[in-house]
């Protein structure tokens, strides 16, 4: 087995998402401390419609906005990291960075911790700053018509150099609105090894960290997991991931001491490929990619060598993220059980929609039968092959969208109203209405964004 390396920066991962486990960061900052290692911690927990909802949180309450979960998240780890000199780096901002960083010094206070330094990433909002017109539609996303409809939220993925320039400056903790996910690891790397905006192979290297720790257990076994297929032990104890880096950018994949999951060349590989438009040209704001000649290399238990980044120069444009309100989502739910569920599930369906159509409801609208054909539609042969008979139970589930609140409810209550009024049988009925955002990409001239920097002290929140 392969020892730790003497010259290495440990980054340990805490979240995947907005709702990731609360008791996932706590094993892997006993490991960071334990290892004697210079070590930062990342929480990424901004997915674009995550960022979207925080807008309209923030519309509704000014001090809202940032991830709701964030107390939870970071009261357990402050006070060790802190002592530690461990910075905790995370997206956690979302739509108001200053909010989480008032939040964070309200949490200091309680456990005892003075003079913390909170490092304030923005500039990502550019809803004030550029103009529709200035945002070119990313052809991998459905358009979007900006000019017609109301902007919740347009937010430009920035890189790891600002997050590496608060730390520079002594910050704690930073947090950031909308950067680029293996931003948060790139950061601390950049900082601690002094890596230059213009070496590519190094940038390339972090980044490639950055990607493998991002999805937090996906690495560690979580979504690789298939019961008879590749077994995950101790799956409710799931470990998160850390990565050992080197100056040179290479780096070991591990997990949290004492934990479930697992971390082998097969889960790393999995990671390695998530979202990969382009193995040779995966575009960041701080390098492009090239993951074609990575070399992944079991080195112990839980132990993963990656090697090889190769990468390019920046793209000379940045994506952004744009929400547009998106109306009304009426939906649903019935279950039919027994001799002939399926057919009286088809049924309901199509009644539903038949009064839609009758009534000349305006909306668009459609049915699922869960368990049945939801995720694959119709009878399509890739859907029955899945299926040997006829399912003995049936959720249905009627979903329509439109621009007026008023159509949307009439459609949940027309599922509520099979109770009483057909096809037998049906049960367990919920029913009702959430606002919908749309979300689309495109991109705009780099110069056009302007990050910013601000060092946020107990006397400044």
């Amino acid at each position: 087995m392969e020892m730790m390396r003497d010259d290495v920066f440990l980054v340990g991962d805490g979240a995947g998402f907005s709702g990731d486990r609360l008791d996932a960061p706590g094993p892997v900052v006993d490991t960071l401390i334990a290892s004697g290692k210079p070590a930062a911690m990342m929480f990424e927990v901004l997915a674009e419609r995550t960022l979207a909802l925080a807008q309209l949180a923030r519309r509704k309450d000014p001090d809202a906005g940032y991830e709701p979960m964030l107390a939870e998240l970071i009261r357990p780890i402050l006070r060790r990291c802190v002592e530690h000199g461990i910075p905790i780096v995370g997206n956690f901002g979302a739509a108001n960075p200053m909010g989480a960083a008032r939040l964070i010094h309200a949490i200091a206070r309680d456990e005892g911790i003075p003079a913390l330094k909170v490092g304030v990433v923005g500039g990502d909002d550019v809803r004030g700053t550029v103009a529709p017109g200035e945002m070119a539609h990313w052809e991998a996303d459905k358009p979007i018509d900006l000019a017609r409809t109301e902007v919740i939220a347009a937010n430009a993925y920035m890189g790891a150099f600002p997050i590496a320039e608060a730390l520079r400056h002594g910050a704690q903790v930073v947090a950031t609105g909308r950067v680029a996910d293996p931003a948060l690891a790139l950061g601390p790397l950049i900082h601690h090894y002094g890596w230059a905006e213009d070496d590519w192979d190094r940038l390339a290297a972090g980044t490639l960290v950055g990607h493998l720790l991002e999805c937090g257990a996906q690495v560690t076994g979580g979504y690789f997991g298939d019961p008879g297929w590749k077994d995950v032990p101790n799956p409710a104890d799931i470990g998160f991931p850390i990565a050992e880096v080197a100056s040179d950018g290479t780096a070991v994949i591990t997990k949290a001491a004492g934990t479930g999951g697992l971390v082998t060349a097969r889960t790393v590989k999995e990671q390695i490929l998530y979202e990969m438009h382009d193995p040779a040209a995966y575009l960041t704001p701080d390098v492009v990619l090239d993951i074609t000649g990575v070399e992944v290399t079991q080195i112990g238990l839980d132990r993963v060598r990656i090697a090889g980044a190769r990468g390019r120069e920046r793209p000379s444009t940045l994506k952004v993220t744009a929400s547009v309100d998106g109306g009304w989502l009426g939906e649903g739910e019935i279950t039919y059980a027994g001799i002939n569920a399926l057919a009286r599930a088809r049924m309901a369906g199509d009644t539903v929609l038949e009064r839609i159509r009758r009534f000349g409801l305006d909306c668009e609208a459609r049915y699922d039968l869960i368990g049945y054909a939801s995720v694959f539609d119709g009878d399509s042969g890739a859907m029955r092959r899945g299926t040997a008979a006829a399912p003995a139970e049936v959720r249905l589930r009627v979903a329509a969208r439109s621009v007026d609140r008023a159509v949307a409810e009439r459609v949940g209550r027309e599922v509520l109203a099979l109770y009483c009024c057909g096809p037998a049988g049906g049960g367990g009925v919920r029913w009702g209405v959430t606002s919908r955002v749309n979300t689309g990409s495109f991109l705009v001239a780099r110069d056009r964004v302007r990050p910013t920097v601000t060092m946020v002290g107990n006397n400044d929140v």
